[in-house]
C-alpha cells in the first residue's frame, strides 16, 4: 500500500472543481495532497469504474498513457490557479496546453493503483509556463513528460 493513502488532503474535489473547468467524466485528479512554492502533488485513484475501462483492453484494463499525462496536466492547472488565487483577475483566465515533451510511459497503471501526481514549475517567462511531471504508483515512476502550458484571456483567441 502507497504511503500516499493517508496523506492529508489540502485541496479535496470541490476546490479543485472550483479552479478548473474539467469534470466527469473527465476530471482526472481526486484531491490536492501537497503545494509548494514550485511544485504541487495530487492524488488519482483509478478504479474499474473508470468509463474508459470498458474498452480500453477489457479483459486486460490498462489506463491509457494518455490519460495519466492528462491528470499530470489538470494538477499543473490547479497549480498555476492557486498561484494566481490573489489576482482579482485569475478567474478570467484559462490554462492551455500547448506542448508534450519526453513523455515515457514506464508502467502499467490498473484498476486499484493510486497516481501520485508530482507536477512542478521549470520555468515561467510571463504567461507561458514549463512544468515538469511524473505519475508514481507506489513510488515507482509509471510516466512523465515535460508540459508547457499558456495562461489565456477567457474567449480571447488560441494561437
Amino acid at each position: 500500500m502507497s504511503a500516499a493513502v493517508n496523506a492529508p488532503t489540502v485541496l479535496d474535489i470541490r476546490d479543485i472543481m472550483d479552479r478548473i473547468p474539467h469534470r466527469y467524466p473527465f476530471l482526472l485528479v481526486d484531491r490536492i495532497v501537497g503545494i509548494r512554492e514550485d511544485g504541487i502533488t495530487g492524488l488519482k485513484n483509478v478504479t474499474i469504474n473508470e468509463p474508459y475501462f470498458a474498452g480500453h483492453w477489457p479483459s486486460e484494463p490498462v489506463m491509457p498513457g494518455v490519460l495519466q499525462l492528462e491528470a499530470l496536466a489538470q494538477t499543473g492547472a490547479v497549480l498555476l490557479f492557486h498561484r494566481l488565487a490573489a489576482d482579482r483577475h485569475a478567474t478570467k483566465l484559462d490554462v492551455f496546453f500547448r506542448g508534450i515533451d519526453g513523455a515515457k510511459f514506464r508502467r502499467i497503471v490498473r484498476p486499484g493503483d493510486q497516481l501520485l501526481l508530482d507536477v512542478g514549475v521549470l520555468k515561467q517567462r510571463r504567461e507561458l509556463f514549463v512544468l515538469k511531471g511524473e505519475a508514481r504508483v507506489n513510488g515507482e515512476i509509471a510516466s512523465e513528460a515535460v508540459l508547457t502550458a499558456v495562461l489565456r484571456v477567457r474567449g480571447e483567441e488560441q494561437p
